[in-house]
């Protein structure tokens, strides 16, 4: 199969060579022309992030079942606009494969979302394939076809990029576009597209895909740190945030996570405490010492009422053991049945609030998921249906002893 960097697809197995990716506004210009007429287009980029807090955009490929491209972004003056303008064409679906990180990417490019969004990740959850399926599996499973992995480790940012990578880059929108048809087809014929609205508008969400500096301390791993410690945790966390963004940096390279927990503990009342702290970049002479010490002062100054307050502990009577082994039985069941991944249904902390309440304000209990597992969920606990196994599968036995 020969792939274009701007150019039909081929089907002769023979030809193994592709086109350069495209870098200049004319070219550009012309592909999009091109691709405003398509009723999808299958996208990916390739990207790195190790040297930086947003992930670099080193290329970015684009399929509509027809022809491939792949367009070169690090190109001397080419201008994206026509291409953002393309992914916020609403008439045109833009589907994906596990696209957080692409969304993260358009996001802070282009200020937006490409939209609509399908990801074949997402409806994989319910074509039999689990939760998370892989690109590979996917792609064996529904087209039998082999992903080349050679170039999968390339440093995208490095030019020229040579044919084996320019190859592989394209594969993923080429497959991906013989992919999205025939998900979609199954699922709509099996009246299943809606059974990922939930999924979909979270990763519609530009929430999703952005960090609230207010917030970055729940990505640190602390355990029972005494209020006034985790306010300052806080406040340095939401620092450290906006100075990587800032700086476009990974948040590591600021400051560590265990030096940052460190200072909010310690809480270094002078230069020569900052001695003691481990790992302090620059050590007491460090130039982090001022800001983090106007943070510290800051925090300090603050009321009492901005103390965190702790959650509370309580006693909660957990739900018969019993009861949550077969409800998680259940759910196999069900899910298996369905060929869906179980997560789409009901969480481990959903199945433990079901077993102690009938009414429990969870996903299980509300629309198709209701139908197909809530229902059964109640009647088990009601005792209306048990659970059996013969010949080595789940069966749902009826009170009267009739099996479904």
């Amino acid at each position: 199969m020969k792939r274009h960097a701007s150019g039909a697809i081929d089907n002769d197995t023979n030809k193994t060579e592709a086109e350069a990716p495209i870098t200049t506004n004319e070219a550009l210009d012309k592909i999009v022309k091109d691709y405003k007429r398509a009723k999808f287009l299958a996208v990916d980029t390739e990207f790195i992030r190790e040297r930086t807090y947003y992930p670099q955009l080193c290329l970015i490929q684009i399929s509509d079942g027809v022809r491939a491209a792949a367009i070169d972004p690090l190109a001397k003056d080419l201008d994206l606009t026509p291409l953002w303008k393309l992914m916020r064409d609403q008439k045109i679906t833009k589907v994906f494969h596990a696209g957080s990180q692409d969304m993260e990417i358009f996001l802070h490019l282009m200020g937006d979302l490409p939209r609509p969004i399908y990801d074949t990740q997402i409806a994989a959850m319910v074509c039999g394939l689990g939760d998370q399926v892989g690109y590979d599996k996917l792609v064996k499973s529904i087209l039998d076809k082999d992903i080349d992995k050679t170039s999968r480790f390339t440093d995208w940012s490095k030019r020229p990029l040579n044919n084996r990578q320019i190859l592989y880059a394209l594969d993923d929108v080429i497959y991906l576009a013989q992919l999205y048809p025939i998900m979609l087809k199954k699922l709509e014929s099996e009246n299943r597209d809606h059974w990922l609205d939930e999924e979909y508008e979270k990763s519609n969400d530009p929430a999703t895909y952005s960090v609230d500096p207010k917030l970055a301390w729940q990505k640190l791993k602390v355990r029972n740190m005494r209020p006034t410690a985790l306010l300052r945790l806080m406040h340095l966390a939401a620092w450290r945030e906006i100075e990587a963004q800032t700086r476009n940096i990974p948040r590591n390279r600021v400051i560590r996570d265990e030096t940052l927990i460190d200072l909010s503990g310690s809480n270094p009342q002078d230069r020569d405490g900052f001695a003691n702290i481990r790992n302090f970049p620059g050590g007491k002479d460090g130039k982090l010492v001022a800001p983090i010490q106007k943070i510290l002062k800051k925090v300090e100054s603050l009321p009492a009422s901005s103390l965190p307050v702790p959650e509370k502990q309580g006693f909660t009577k957990r739900p018969p053991a019993a009861v949550m082994e077969l409800l998680r039985v259940l759910l196999k069941h069900v899910t298996d049945k369905h060929a869906i991944a179980p997560r789409l249904i009901a969480s481990a902390d959903e199945l433990e609030v079901l077993a102690s309440d009938n009414n429990a304000p969870i996903r299980a209990l509300t629309g198709w998921r209701r139908e197909i597992f809530g229902e059964l969920a109640l009647r088990l606990k009601r005792g209306e249906i048990a659970l059996a196994v013969k010949n080595g599968k789940i069966l749902l036995i009826e009170h009267n002893e009739k099996t479904n």
